[in-house]
């Protein structure tokens, strides 16, 4: 069996998440592991071109990881043919223009999400990508959660009968940046940079509803800047301009209906930063990132109201723990194999399915909670099933 080689470009390699969670625990990891294997047994082994806005900190990234290829030169990446992949963790004002020079340039793409900053954007990116027959994939990291493969696995067991519905707590607690420094860069809540939880954390809760429990028909959203003063990577003060906090009610066709609440302004009371409750006819379950909980039908407790008298009952003790049952390895770099796999095989395969198109839906939602929490509506969303021309 041979050992294939797939040129990567890497732009955004400095980046929080394009350093930590694509480039070392993802590629770097692939190529220590030896590759991807494909469906014939053939391997695939990433050689990767680094690419960012900073010489230094590129150089100081290079070296660190033995790595030689690297340039501040976008344009120059591009250029060069050993290279058949663009990947792009770039702040998002900076995403199109590059996306749209890689298709140009006959990559296949690989990105982070949102794609644009504007529904209008990211879908003009699926045309014309679908038109350059451009192989293309944006990240949906979460599904690829331990819990959320615990979820699915339930779903598709049958576990919950009719899911009725869901609920989601997503959020901590972010500090100002005066006397403690802050978590999140400072951009993350300053709209006019593409700030906003609504725009980073919609797109997400897109795809995580629709592969899981279905099409959403429309959206209820309140936004909220709850801290409008922090303090940036300087200590100097600026105003909040962005929504740090979003409250949205989601219905998906079929009529389970969908709650989730997104925050950096909560102190968190619960086991993980994210948690979803499932609740169907025949069971329902608590989700994070890594563990599962259930409840069947035939276990739960028949509480009766009585405000009057203190319940003693322990309503934890009635969840049962969903074993691991598999080893589950990084979910960023899971989804790299599984896309270097469509772009790579020997072995012609579907369509990838987390495709610019999925990454139009995610920006349409955030665009369509904007406009809901603006206009106090609730926005109608049409299926979304190819780039319209």
């Amino acid at each position: 069996m041979a050992t294939r080689r797939i040129g990567i470009i890497v732009n955004g390699a400095t980046g929080r998440m394009g350093y930590r969670q694509h480039l070392v625990r993802s590629l770097l990891a692939i190529q220590e592991q030896g590759g991807v294997e494909l469906a014939d047994g053939d391997r695939l082994m990433p050689e990767l071109l680094l690419v960012g806005r900073n010489e230094e900190k590129l150089r100081t990234v290079a070296e660190r990881h033995g790595l030689t290829d690297w340039t501040t030169d976008v344009d120059d990446a591009l250029s060069r043919d050993g290279y058949e992949v663009y990947f792009d963790a770039l702040v998002t004002n900076l995403r199109v223009d590059n996306l749209k020079k890689a298709i140009a340039a006959g990559k296949a793409i690989y990105t982070e999400k949102p794609t644009a900053e504007s529904f209008e954007d990211a879908l003009e990116l699926a045309r014309l990508a679908t038109a350059a027959g451009t192989p293309n994939g944006v990240v949906h990291d979460k599904l690829y959660l331990p819990g959320l493969l615990k979820l699915r696995r339930l779903i598709d067991s049958g576990f919950f009968g009719e899911i009725l519905s869901v609920r989601g707590e997503f959020g901590y607690w972010v500090y100002e940046g005066d006397w403690q420094s802050a978590q999140r860069p400072s951009w993350n809540y300053r709209s006019e940079d593409g700030g906003g939880i609504v725009a980073d954390m919609f797109p997400h809760w897109n795809y995580v509803i629709e592969e899981l429990f279905g099409r959403i028909e429309d959206v209820y959203a309140q936004t909220a800047t709850h801290i409008p003063t922090r303090w940036d990577e300087k200590g100097q003060e600026y105003t909040a301009t962005a929504d740090d906090a979003a409250y949205g009610v989601f219905r998906l066709e079929g009529g389970t209906v969908v709650q989730m609440n997104s925050s950096w302004d909560v102190r968190v009371h619960r086991d993980e930063l994210v948690e979803f409750q499932v609740d169907g006819t025949k069971g329902s379950a608590v989700v994070g990132l890594h563990s599962a909980r259930i409840q069947p039908r035939e276990a739960t407790p028949k509480p009766v109201w009585n405000p009057d008298v203190k319940d003693g009952h322990d309503y934890y003790a009635d969840w049962i723990e969903v074993p691991d049952n598999e080893v589950f390895d990084n979910g960023f770099k899971v989804q790299w194999e599984d896309f270097l796999r469509h772009v790579g095989g020997a072995v012609e395969g579907p369509a990838y399915p987390y495709d610019f198109l999925s990454g139009a839906r995610g920006v349409r939602l955030a665009e369509a909670g904007l406009t809901s929490s603006a206009e106090g509506r609730r926005i109608a969303l049409d299926p979304l099933t190819e780039a319209r021309a």
